[in-house]
């Protein structure tokens, strides 16, 4: 199989030896003011120039409408992979191998779960960020695919999701959660007022993402396996749940 796993990047990082697989994306190429070694998303058709609102997905929209002739593509991040073994370092990644193995018998490959326990997807959500364009992302849904609206709600209620744009398609597939997910958020972004909004909660298009993903992979039944995934850097968990709980206390953003 040609698999093209694009590796989100913004800036300058060590990334994966095979770079026969591991595929590096320069997001937000347009705009940026340096130069990085990796393949920028502002070649061919893209929405280079819209990475402040949507994020990592500048990556995967670029190669869905610039890799040809693939058999599957993947997006990870230059800090968080696949990894079956879960340990740290590019040296236990997922291998072409690996990948070929999962496929044979799945239609994606995705992280595993992340459970919050004391919060539903929806209030997590709500509680890290603004509202405004997940209920409007939601009556995208609602109009333009009623059929997906009853598994939005389901994800909305659950306590689990498979977070961080984390995936791995068959190109068909890949092309298809594309075009499904591009058409909602692009409609989603031209309904959002974005006046009030910090350079942390523009990117809002990447955030509703993380859940659309399980809305599509549900509704379509699609066969998974999960793998279990790795941040490559130290993680400050008494910060992370520190702010969890006072996100908690506060009560939904507005």
């Amino acid at each position: 199989m040609d698999i093209k796993i694009l590796v989100a990047t913004h800036k300058k990082y060590v990334m994966p030896k095979d770079d026969d697989l591991y595929l590096p994306i320069f997001v937000g190429a347009q705009n940026s003011s340096i130069d990085l070694p990796y393949q920028p998303d502002n070649q061919g058709k893209n929405i280079s120039s819209l990475n402040p609102y949507y994020n990592e997905l500048t990556a995967q929209y670029w190669a869905w409408k610039n890799l040809k002739n693939v058999d599957a593509v993947g997006l990870v991040h230059y800090r968080r992979y696949f990894s079956l073994n879960g340990k740290k370092g590019l040296d236990n990644i997922l291998s072409k191998e690996e990948i070929e193995t999962i496929l044979a018998s799945n239609n994606a490959i995705l992280p595993t779960q992340r459970n919050y326990y004391i919060e539903t997807n929806y209030s997590h959500y709500v509680h890290a960020h603004k509202k405004e364009p997940l209920e409007i992302a939601t009556q995208v849904i609602l109009k333009k695919y009623p059929n997906y609206y009853p598994e939005l709600e389901k994800v909305f209620k659950r306590t689990k999701a498979h977070y961080f744009n984390m995936f791995i398609l068959p190109k068909k597939l890949f092309d298809e959660y594309s075009k499904w997910l591009f058409d909602v958020l692009e409609e989603t972004y031209k309904q959002i007022d974005y006046t009030n909004y910090d350079d942390y909660e523009i990117r809002s298009l990447g955030f509703i993402s993380e859940l659309l993903l399980d809305v599509w992979i549900n509704y379509n039944n699609i066969k998974y396996a999960e793998v279990p995934f790795v941040f490559q850097e130290k993680q400050n968990w008494i910060s992370k749940a520190g702010k969890f709980v006072v996100r908690k206390i506060k009560g939904e953003s507005k």
